[in-house]
């Protein structure tokens, strides 16, 4: 299946039932969140937007539940969080969503060991990966920093 075909067949078939990506052309099932992840899920998008807004930049946060066109066979559902699809997460998604010039970052968070994982690609285009468990991460670009601690306000449960 098409990216086209799988956002059309999505909008047309799951009527927000069930979550699904498109992988390398195939459909694949999202598990169900557990209540911290959804929190924390709900954190990020507010810490990215305040931190947008502080900046006043001409750019926004957007919620889950978004679907974003990796390549014409694979369409993925961000949340910059690690969930029950840690391994995918961290691998072949990296990959992909990196496959794209305008991804800068790709955040990587475990609600349980409250730690961040930030993947930022340089203007040379490498790719350097930072674990912080405090203080802040920069995104530069846009000029942004997301406070840790603050990202997990929210995850318990």
């Amino acid at each position: 299946m098409t990216a086209d075909e799988f956002m059309a067949w999505a909008i047309e078939s799951l009527d927000g039932g069930v979550r699904c990506e498109l992988v390398g052309g195939e459909i694949v099932g999202m598990a169900p969140e557990r209540l911290a992840h959804a929190r924390a899920k709900a954190q990020a998008h507010r810490s990215l937007a305040d931190a947008i807004k502080r900046e006043g930049l001409p750019c926004e946060a957007v919620p889950d539940g978004v679907a974003g066109q990796v390549s014409a066979d694979t369409v993925y559902e961000p949340d910059a969080l690690a969930s029950s699809t840690r391994a995918h997460d961290a691998g072949a998604k990296l990959a992909d969503y990196f496959r794209m010039p305008s991804v800068r970052h790709y955040l990587l968070a475990d609600t349980k060991t409250r730690t961040v994982i930030h993947h930022g690609r340089a203007d040379d285009g490498s790719i350097a990966t930072r674990i912080a468990r405090d203080g802040a991460v920069r995104l530069d670009p846009p000029g942004i920093a997301l406070d840790v601690a603050e990202l997990f306000l929210d995850a318990e449960g």
